[in-house]
């Protein structure tokens, strides 16, 4: 949520952001925002002046009162400013709500970093890791080949789920606990803490870490309860001090999120948006940081670092993009995605996704810290994908994958594997 100060004071900054964002419709928005929030302080300042009168009028008639002069006329003057001060509080609560209404939908301000563009097409790459080749043999799916291995099934899921669900078998089952492992261990050597948050929130608390829309296209309600299922680990660590004035000296705060994950998308452009790719559920480890404004670029990049320091230690070729103006999400101030070589289809899939979402989400979830000298602040939050557990299962088994229909265990898996070298065919009985 922006400050309804900036708004006040700065309308020309939010103006030329949703410029940027190629989101016009909202500029609209603001015109209808300032006048109402004009309004309101109109009212609010009417209301003050009122309140004033009623206590002047009281002690008006205290000191008539006590000379014994009448105090009809003071009375009947006083009699009205109570029903008065209702009705325009009345007035004044709808223009707040409709306030509320723009400033929860008005984008985050964008780091002037951030490339301008309309969509991912203008993206830009800003670094790589690996040789992105070509295989040297026809590659199976990755699906199709977890299936003829016998390490996942997916049809017996569809059967017992729906589409967009899958059984994990076997080592394919190990290798997933593998890559949560192998991420906990870089992040808890960074000083992250290891946190398994609650896998249902409320509305209240959503509303306050992700855009709206969400609560239709991504996210599962539970019918007859106000609980939603987690789309990201991220969002309950961002709501864990929602109204909450924490401590200078406690930050920075970094977190670790391990969680299933449950959202509405699945793939249906295409075999490879198939299988693992994606789900409507997958297990996932989220960086999370609350830093003091001051030091949140630098986590930003920290935060990077430890996915750049993952994807190498499995072997998986990246490009990390610095997303641009017009695909960049309403939440974030600047977003890095790092996309791993899909072998089979010579490119490269997104797999993370890095934000600094500056004070935006603290603001709406009225999280706070108090300085040393007692002042308080809004403090700032980032967020990154460690490892989404099946999306990274792809690109394994499509990198590491031999002619004979193994899969080889990248190296730094291996001892979270039960020292499992190589998923090989199993011979037949």
């Amino acid at each position: 949520m922006l400050d309804i100060n900036l708004i006040r004071n700065n309308l020309k900054i939010v103006e030329e952001n949703l410029k940027k964002r190629h989101d016009l419709e909202k500029i609209a928005w603001l015109k209808d925002l300032v006048k109402k929030d004009k309004e309101w302080r109109s009212l609010k300042q009417e209301i003050d002046n009122l309140r004033q009168k009623r206590n002047q009028i009281s002690a008006e008639i205290k000191n008539a009162q006590n000379v014994g002069k009448d105090v009809k006329k003071l009375i009947a003057d006083a009699k009205n400013i109570p029903a008065e001060i209702k009705k325009k509080e009345a007035s004044m609560g709808k223009l707040a709500d409709k306030v509320n209404y723009y400033l929860m939908r008005l984008p985050n301000i964008l780091h002037d970093s951030v490339p301008f563009g309309k969509d991912d097409a203008d993206n830009k790459v800003i670094e790589t890791y690996g040789e992105a080749e070509k295989p040297k043999f026809p590659l199976k799916h990755h699906g199709q080949l977890a299936a003829e291995l016998d390490i996942a099934d997916f049809e017996r899921a569809v059967k017992i789920s729906g589409n967009g669900f899958f059984y994990l078998k076997g080592e394919l089952a190990l290798l997933d606990l593998a890559l949560q492992q192998y991420a906990i261990s870089i992040l808890v050597k960074k000083g992250f803490t290891l946190i398994q948050p609650p896998f249902l929130m409320r509305r209240k608390p959503y509303e306050g870490v992700t855009s709206l829309d969400d609560f239709e296209n991504v996210m599962y309600k539970i019918e007859g309860d106000d609980l939603y299922l987690i789309a990201t680990s991220e969002h309950p660590m961002a709501a864990m001090y929602q109204n909450e004035i924490l401590d200078e000296k406690d930050l920075p705060i970094k977190y670790a999120g391990l969680s299933t994950c449950f959202r509405k998308e699945i793939g249906k452009h295409g075999l490879d948006e198939r299988g693992f790719f994606r789900v409507h559920q997958f297990n996932k480890i989220e960086q999370f940081v609350f830093c003091k404004p001051e030091d949140s670029w630098k986590f930003f990049e920290e935060i990077a670092k430890n996915s750049a320091t993952l994807l190498k230690g499995l072997g998986i070729p990246y490009e990390k993009v610095n997303v641009c103006t017009g695909d960049i999400g309403i939440i974030a101030a600047k977003k890095y995605d790092f996309n791993g070589w899909s072998s089979r289809e010579g490119k490269f899939i997104e797999l993370m996704s890095c934000s600094n979402c500056t004070n935006y989400q603290a603001r709406r979830l009225g999280i706070k810290f108090r300085k040393k000298n007692g002042e308080k602040e809004v403090i700032h939050t980032l967020n990154n994908t460690m490892v989404a557990t099946t999306r990274m299962l792809r690109v394994i088994i499509e990198n590491f994958q031999t002619k004979k229909g193994s899969i080889k265990v990248p190296k730094v898996l291996q001892p979270y594997m039960l020292k499992i070298k190589e998923i090989k065919p199993k011979k037949k009985k």
